[in-house]
């Protein structure tokens, strides 16, 4: 069986990978990781590096390609928020990226802001990973975006 055979895993295993492989990564940059009991404000947990800013992190994760949302009121826009996005690829290692909340001001292709005026789904912000929209995805890879905090 292969280490990152993703389809054995059912859906609450790969959200709970997702957020212990991102939480493990913000620790390899030196940032002191501090989880939160309750997920009931979408913030899966608090990061801070040299006692400096404090980030709200909020892990999203799926397998190959897909759209993910956040309920934008739960997770309203804030220069302190993250969004940790894994995503994982059949038979590849975990792709991470961190999008700052403050990057849905400016709308794209790749982030969306949608309300459903007149219908029942709650406004939400959205992140549409494609193979179209991946260069886009690519300038938010953790690597990048984490030196930057």
């Amino acid at each position: 069986m292969a280490r990152s055979d993703w389809a054995r895993l059912n859906q609450l295993q790969v959200g709970r990978y997702a957020e212990y492989f991102t939480k493990m990564e913000f620790t390899l940059y030196g940032f002191e990781v501090y989880t939160s009991e309750v997920d009931d404000r979408c913030v899966d947990f608090v990061v801070r590096r040299d006692g400096g800013q404090f980030y709200d992190v909020q892990v999203k994760s799926v397998r190959g390609y897909g759209y993910i949302f956040i309920p934008k009121t739960k997770f309203p826009i804030a220069p302190h928020r993250l969004v940790a996005t894994v995503i994982l690829h059949p038979n590849c290692e975990p792709e991470l990226y961190l999008i700052p909340m403050t990057a849905w001001l400016a709308p794209s292709p790749l982030l969306v802001s949608r309300d459903y005026p007149g219908l029942k789904s709650a406004p939400e912000w959205g992140i549409n990973i494609s193979r179209r929209n991946q260069l886009l995805l690519n300038a938010h890879r953790f690597e990048q975006v984490v030196e930057r905090l």
